[in-house]
């Protein structure tokens, strides 16, 4: 019986080290994660090495065989973005995922104009209180 490797990968995921990283991704419902090293040590419930402080392969999406860290995102179906080891920030983002659609709110809600001011509108307090006095 021979298991595929995507199969093998979760798996190895679900035990690993980074088992609460995984299942972390696995549970968000938005394409993009903006995060920090210390909200992801908050959800592994560890202090991540120092390496992940110096170096930025450390954070690289290997491919086939890689470290545990990225076997856990990327067997929870995301990849590191934009990561920044001198701001401890860095994006993760679904695989196959465009980044976050940039919607035009005229397009979605178009502006219509009721027309001109209605003659004898005024917003002035007297005019609203005229005739209750």
């Amino acid at each position: 019986m021979t298991v595929d490797n995507e199969q093998r990968s979760r798996e190895l995921a679900v035990r690993g080290r980074y088992q609460r990283l995984y299942a972390h991704l696995c549970n968000l419902s938005i394409p993009e994660w903006q995060t920090t090293f210390i909200a992801i040590e908050a959800i592994v419930g560890f202090e991540l090495p120092m390496s992940a402080r110096k170096h930025r392969s450390w954070w690289s999406n290997h491919n086939g065989r890689g470290h545990s860290q990225a076997l856990a995102w990327q067997a929870a179906g995301w990849e590191t973005v934009n990561v920044d080891v001198q701001a401890e920030t860095l994006t993760l983002r679904r695989k196959g995922a465009d980044a976050s659609p940039q919607i035009d709110l005229d397009e979605l809600w178009p502006v219509h104009h009721a027309g001109g001011w209605p003659e004898g509108l005024s917003l002035r307090r007297e005019d609203f209180y005229e005739d209750r006095i």
